[in-house]
């Protein structure tokens, strides 16, 4: 294959290579790569009529399909830069995504997605193209938004930042296709191998590994915009995939789908399973093997890196939970107080390679504080790098929690709890469940407060996405505090864990 510079680049090499090859099956039919490069072209004269110029940030709201996937080349070949967001955010949040980047005008696919329909009804956007394909609504074209200079800049990917405001994570084409090339060459990928697209392409895993990975192989992805363990089965055993990459709660879903049902797995095409997002518990891949009779890959990423950093190998399985060595072509650190630690000992996780990403867009003071002197990137994560290289990810310094892969920053769900006029303060934290994190707030009401926890409930899932709203609200008294008022969130993630409440703090 010649050298692939640019995401535009994929399907114009394989519609002239393989024109009649499948790419792409979605509830809309099957489409060859001739088929894609072609709605590539339109979409892209489309996006030059409705004034999308290059260095223009532009706004997908959407889900999973082949249409989305077709929108994702069309902006690249337009040289804009692509700010996919999933459909099921809030309104809150895709708003704070459109002001914080910029965006020249936002782009809705409702054919799969009722969330993106209403999103597109609110923001009045009209129709600007139906095709077999599928509709695309848009936002007028803002004048006043200035395009970015010359720029190598492919996607901005929204991750939200420890102080409550999102972040863009500036990825360049090299950085995705980096990481597309790694899954290509890690995973053997070729024309033969059929993808179960499930992963949302709104985040890094699904735009760079499953995506551009599976694409610049020339396979073709069987693209579902949302998962369901029977949307799995079908695809495991009618369309007979030979590859599935997911998080570890797919894979526990999909168990208790065949248990439910009492079937006999079968999946005769399937060749590799891989997961990544969230933690892999022992007991899971152990489960998942026995049943698939497959060795569970677990890897290890990160936005800001594009997002692969370690993988293990296709040729040296792993019985344990390590995430396996540092792809090739990326270096590792683990340092603890400015020193590299030493074998086995754990520390914060810093990595350098042609993954790691240009910069926050916008934000130069978070730039500097993640991106330090000689290339490295500090991930902010902790771990150990054992003897025989194989890195194992032991937790995090900061308070995130990642919940069926999803990123959550405690206090987002804590602005949003506050902002209730009978909410003093909360605090929240991650509990640890089999293969996942749940989103645990405890809430100090103001005197007199006589809100209880289902309204609060129902208050948050007002203003956050599904996997950000909290799986259990605790109304206390009072939060523990030290004596400078501090929250004490230790104290509480330990009960998070025993799932039991403190007792009210005593009068006075």
């Amino acid at each position: 294959m010649a050298e692939i510079q640019r995401l535009d680049e994929i399907p114009r090499h394989w519609a002239a290579s393989q024109p009649g090859q499948l790419a792409l099956v979605d509830t809309t039919g099957s489409h060859d790569w001739k088929d894609l490069e072609a709605t590539c072209e339109r979409i892209t004269r489309l996006l030059g009529k409705h004034g999308v110029r290059r260095g223009d940030r532009v706004v997908v709201v959407a889900e999973n399909g082949a249409l989305l996937v077709a929108l994702l080349f069309a902006l690249s070949r337009a040289r804009a830069w692509i700010v996919n967001v999933n459909a099921r955010l809030s309104a809150r949040e895709i708003d704070a995504i459109r002001e914080h980047s910029g965006a020249r005008c936002v782009l809705f696919l409702p054919g799969n997605s009722p969330a993106a329909q209403a999103h597109a009804q609110r923001l009045g956007a009209s129709r600007i193209n139906n095709s077999p394909w599928g509709e695309l609504f848009a936002t007028a074209a803002d004048a006043s938004v200035a395009a970015e200079g010359e720029s190598d800049v492919a996607a901005l990917v929204y991750t939200t930042g420890t102080t409550g405001n999102p972040k863009g994570v500036m990825l360049t084409h090299g950085n995705v296709l980096f990481i597309a090339g790694a899954a290509v060459n890690l995973r053997s990928l070729s024309p033969v191998d059929r993808i179960f697209g499930v992963l949302p392409m709104s985040h890094v895993y699904g735009l760079s590994s499953v995506c551009m990975g599976s694409m610049l192989g020339g396979a073709c992805i069987h693209v579902e915009p949302r998962f369901t363990p029977e949307a799995m089965d079908v695809a495991l055993t009618r369309d007979r995939v030979t590859m599935c990459q997911g998080v570890p709660a797919m894979y526990t879903k999909y168990l208790e789908y065949l248990d439910i049902h009492q079937r006999v797995f079968s999946a005769p095409a399937l060749r590799a399973i891989y997961c990544g997002g969230s933690p892999l518990a022992a007991s899971v891949k152990a489960a998942v093997e026995a049943r698939f009779g497959l060795v569970l890959h677990n890897g290890y990423g990160l936005t800001e890196a594009a997002p692969t950093v370690a993988q293990t190998l296709f040729e040296a399985p792993r019985t344990d939970c390590s995430v396996g060595p540092a792809l090739p072509g990326v270096e590792l650190r683990v340092v603890r107080d400015g020193v590299d630690c030493a074998t086995n000992e754990v520390g914060e996780l810093w990595v350098r390679g042609p993954n790691v990403m240009k910069g926050y867009y916008r934000d130069a003071a978070a730039t500097r504080e993640a991106l330090r002197p000689g290339g490295w990137l500090a991930t902010g994560d902790l771990a150990r790098i054992a003897a025989d290289g194989a890195t194992f990810i032991e937790g995090r310094l900061k308070e995130l929690i990642i919940r069926s892969g999803f990123n959550v920053f405690p206090v987002e769900v804590e602005g949003v709890l506050n902002s209730h006029p009978q909410v003093s303060q909360s605090a929240v934290v991650g509990r640890p469940v089999e293969g996942n994190e749940e989103v645990v707030a405890y809430v100090e009401l103001v005197p007199g407060g006589t809100i209880d926890a289902a309204a609060l409930l129902a208050y948050a899932a007002s203003s956050l996405a599904p996997y950000k709203r909290p799986a259990e609200i605790v109304v206390m008294d009072k939060l523990p505090a030290a004596a400078s008022g501090k929250v004490l969130k230790g104290q509480l993630r330990e009960m998070a864990r025993a799932s039991v409440a403190p007792p009210p703090a005593p009068a006075g």
